[in-house]
């Protein structure tokens, strides 16, 4: 370009062309409003020889170099947008939710159903090993790398400010591996990793105590709509976000008085047309419990809904 710029003032100055050459700004003026092609017409050769040089060099050069600029600019834009496809990018988010794993359809529909669980409060960031796109550009984040243990990699993609980290591979030993990775990186998390061996998740256990492992649970559901027909509808509707009534959980306020878990179950009932199912007090889940088992501040409680209750009126 500077060269093209510098021939063309040499070229026309010899010609007499004055009125362009004699101003630096008049001169790249015409010369960027030539080569564009834009063509106002306020500025042109007078000479016969500032017109030859215009028609053979000044039009012909300026639109090669337009059109590879034009072209350089969007290689740059395609670049970086199959980059972000890709999953090449470093992503700048926070508190978001980090799904590491991908098991095609499984797992495209765990990412519906926390879209619609979420409503868009928190970013879904999908983390792969495999060589793919973004299988849904534009409603999530996606990042690859060649390892859930690569320092890298798990860094672009925001591995330290998620807020809840969901791993779930095909294979229980990546999980494993991961899953300890993570609670190194970032241990004030909410971890959950999904094993088809339970050995392993009592293993990640023992090393994370704040891990949450989800157990297999297709034979028991299996054993049990065998027993009781109809169990497996249950079961479907229960976890569920999208159809019928869905197991919720809520942690009563740390301020709130200590209640009963009839006065809970009361309110529930009448305010909210919810069923509660058990509570947490720090011992573990009890399901179905007694109508005068207390609960203290900071429990937590579990509930049947047709949606979540967002406001409780405690």
């Amino acid at each position: 370009m500077l060269a093209y710029g510098a021939i063309s003032w040499l070229l026309l100055a010899l010609a007499g062309e004055k009125e362009l050459t004699s101003s630096l700004t008049d001169f790249i003026y015409y010369l960027f409003v030539t080569a564009s092609t834009v063509g106002y017409g306020d500025m042109s050769p007078t000479t016969v020889f500032g017109k030859w040089v215009v028609s053979l060099f000044v039009i012909p050069g300026g639109l090669g170099l337009f059109a590879m600029a034009i072209g350089r600019v969007a290689s740059l834009f395609l670049r970086y947008w199959r980059s972000g496809l890709m999953g090449k990018r470093s992503l700048k988010v926070n508190n978001h939710i980090l799904i590491l794993g991908w098991n095609e359809q499984r797992t495209l529909h765990l990412i519906k159903m926390l879209q619609h669980e979420e409503k868009k409060r928190r970013k879904i960031v999908l983390c792969v090993r495999p060589e793919m796109e973004n299988p849904l550009p534009g409603e999530i984040e996606f990042v690859r790398v060649t390892s859930f243990t690569d320092q890298e990699g798990m860094k672009r993609a925001g591995i330290g400010h998620a807020s809840c980290i969901l791993i779930d591979n095909p294979e229980d030993d990546i999980t494993l591996s991961a899953a300890l990775f993570c609670a190194n990186k970032n241990p004030d998390a909410h971890l959950l990793a999904y094993f088809k061996d339970d050995a392993l998740s009592q293993l990640l256990k023992q090393h994370c105590p704040n891990a949450e492992c989800i157990p297999s649970v297709a034979v028991e559901m299996l054993a049990k709509a065998a027993v009781d027909p109809g169990s497996s509808e249950l079961h479907h509707e229960l976890l569920s976000t999208t159809e019928g009534m869905t197991q919720y959980s809520v942690n009563y306020p740390d301020n709130a008085q200590k209640t009963t878990i009839e006065a809970l179950f009361a309110a529930f009932k009448r305010d909210y047309e919810a069923t509660l199912i058990a509570v947490d007090v720090g011992n573990g889940v009890e399901l179905n419990p007694s109508l005068d088992r207390e609960v203290p501040p900071g429990s937590k409680l579990f509930y049947i809904s047709d949606e979540r209750v967002t406001t409780f009126n405690w």
